[in-house]
This record gives structure tokens, sequence and C-alpha cells, in this order.
């Protein structure tokens, strides 16, 4: 499917229907392979020129406003899907494939009565996309508390000896605790091994002789166990501490190792639930935005046809989506269909140097503006 789409109207001089055949004869014959569609716009409200002077100011803004939300929640359904890793779905209004939908776009009357004036459609539109927008925040948010915590116990689980969680490395059978003794960890540079096993008996007295065993090892460091007195434990940490070892304070429970597993377990569960529900909310959000993006567009031509062409409203609203290659040939065949003798004085800032500060609606004699899906 095309993904870049030219929203063009052109002003009709005798009659739509016979400027739409001539326009599908041109492109047909010198850019075959551009798709072609008519887009069809109700008679809406034009109100005063004023009024219309004074939407058209606001339309260009307002237009990146909802073409951005759109984007964000296709961007925010790819992030959902990659992390499940699986392929994003087309992405649909009610079912329509979204360029079906634009190329065959047809006015919602009970959302958007043309008899209300422009600028209320607009508005409505604009508090609707930001309804959705701040929905989407608030979701996302959520979302990514539940993933902030889930990463948090995942990074003391997988970083260093010297940072990581412990618990789950250490056995009860590792550790002695009674009346006079104690077990302790020690955190030993990977490759200080050897200075620790012929050192850690002499480090203070009432160690007990070979107590010390290796439990793990990372890329960095090793754990090793440590038996010795209650009363001498401070005074090992230092003597340690100034040999470059490190004692991890530790206690081991069983409860405790039991509690952060269900936590573990509950975070997995809530992240996931999280998910599969903000992602459902984003495909049927993602429609109802898409729709209100393209009646936006419609408003959009409609608006600047009136001002460019003047009135009755005469002109004949179609979307293109031609090649990269065809670009060229297709702005060809639309100036020619223009009938306009000033048209030399509307060339785009590519093919003359005196537009540079107009935007892309104003750099043609017709009006035209870009839609990207992605």
């Amino acid at each position: 499917m095309a993904t870049r789409y030219w929203a063009v109207s052109l002003p009709v001089r005798t009659s739509a229907s016979s400027l739409w055949n001539r326009l599908q004869e041109a492109v047909s014959k010198n850019s075959f392979d551009t798709p072609l569609y008519r887009f069809n716009i109700p008679n809406l409200r034009v109100g005063t020129l004023d009024s219309l002077l004074s939407l058209s100011d606001d339309l260009q803004k307002s237009n990146s406003f909802v073409e951005g939300v759109t984007h964000k929640i296709r961007r925010q359904i790819e992030d959902l899907e990659k992390a499940s890793g699986v392929e994003t779905s087309a992405l649909t209004v009610d079912g329509v494939p979204v360029d079906s939908y634009l190329t065959r776009f047809v006015w919602d009357e009970a959302k958007y009565p043309t008899m209300s004036p422009l600028k209320e459609i607009v508005d409505s539109i604009h508090q609707q996309v930001s309804k959705i927008e701040d929905d989407l925040k608030v979701r996302i948010a959520e979302y990514n508390n539940v993933r902030g915590q889930l990463n948090a116990i995942n990074r003391k689980q997988s970083g260093s000896l010297a940072v990581r969680d412990l618990s789950n490395l250490v056995k009860p059978e590792d550790i002695i605790t009674s009346e006079h003794l104690v077990t302790l960890l020690a955190i030993v540079p990977k490759y200080s091994q050897k200075d620790w096993l012929s050192s850690y008996e002499t480090l203070t007295s009432y160690v007990v002789p070979r107590s010390s065993k290796k439990l793990h090892e990372d890329n960095e460091y090793a754990l090793y166990t440590v038996t010795l007195f209650h009363r001498v434990a401070d005074n090992f940490r230092t003597h340690a501490r100034e040999r470059g070892f490190q004692i991890r304070d530790f206690e081991y429970s069983s409860e405790a190792q039991e509690s952060r597993k269900q936590e573990l377990e509950k975070l997995m569960q809530d992240q996931e639930t999280f998910r599969r529900t903000l992602l459902q909310w984003c495909y049927s959000s993602y429609g109802e935005v898409f729709s209100s993006w393209m009646h936006f567009c419609a408003v959009r031509i409609f608006a600047e046809s009136i001002l460019r062409y003047g009135l009755p409203p005469s002109f004949l609203a179609c979307v293109l989506a031609p090649s990269v290659k065809s670009e060229k040939k297709v702005r060809s065949i639309l100036e020619g269909l223009c009938d306009s003798t000033n048209s030399t004085y509307w060339k785009s800032e590519d093919e003359a140097g005196g537009m540079a500060g107009l935007s892309e609606t104003d750099a043609h004699p017709y009006v035209c503006f870009t839609i990207n899906l992605v």
C-alpha cells in the first residue's frame, strides 16, 4: 500500500465530471503508475470571508497536531507489538484499512453535521483528538510505571555481583547462623580470587579455616562465603575493604525470597495485562483519530479551495499517490489542468528561487498538501 498521498483540489471551469475525466486521462497517459482517487467533500458551510481567513491561519497548525497524535498512537502500537514479538496488525477505521478509508472517504454527517460552521467542526475535531491524547498519556504512564518496576527488579537480578540481588544465588545450606558464628558474603574481583583464598583466613582472628566457598562468578566478580565469629565481623569487613573485597549485607529468609518471587510474577502479569489493554485501546483509538484527521483534511481542502478559487465553491478534490520519480510529471499535469495564464508564477522552490517563503499549499496554482500515513 502507498504511504504518502497528495490531497489536491483543482478549479472547475465547466463541470467537475469533465475535469475528472481529463485528469484521469492525463495521469493514465503520462504517469500510469500513479494511483488516483476522487475525494468526496460535501457542501460545507462557508460562513464569512473573515471567518474563513481566520480559520485558515489555524488549519496548518491544527493539522500538524492531529497528524502528530495519529502517528504517536501508531508508533505506540508498533512498540507494544514489538515487545511481544508480534507483527503489527493492519490499521483500520471500523474494519476498513486506513489507505482504503482515505481513498474512499465518505463524510460522517452524524458526527460532523455539514450545516455546522467550519470553525465548530475544526474545534470539535481538535477537542476529540486532545482528549484521546490525554488518555493516551495516562495509559502509557501506567504501563511504563509497571515496566519500570519490573526493569528495576530485573536489573537487580542481572547486574554485576556488586549490585545485584543475591537471594537467588544463595541456598539455605550456604549460610551458617548461630549464637556465635555468622556467614558473610564477599564480592571478590575476578582476577583477585587467588589473593582472597590465600588471605581471608588472616584478615582478622576467629575466622573458620577453609570455610570460604565460591557460589557464583560473573564477568567481573566472584561470590564467596566466609564463616567467622560474630564479634569480629565488623573488623573483618574493614580489613576486607582495605584489600579490595566487598562484603555484601545479606540475610537469608525463605519468606522474603518467596515474597520477592510472588512480587515479580505479579508485576509480569500486570505488565502483560497493561500491554494488552493499552494495545487494544490504541488500535481502537487510532481508527477514531485517523477518521478525525481525514475529516480535518477535507475541511482544509474545502477552506483553502474557497480562498484560492473564490465563491461559489467550484473545485474538484482528489488524492494521488505518485512515486518520487513521477512527481514532476504529475505536478505538470495538475498545473496544466488549472488553465492558469499565471501558472509560471506558481513555481515550487525547486523550480524557481523566488517562492522559498511559501508553504507547500501556496507553492502551486492549485491546492495541494501531503498526507503521510507513516
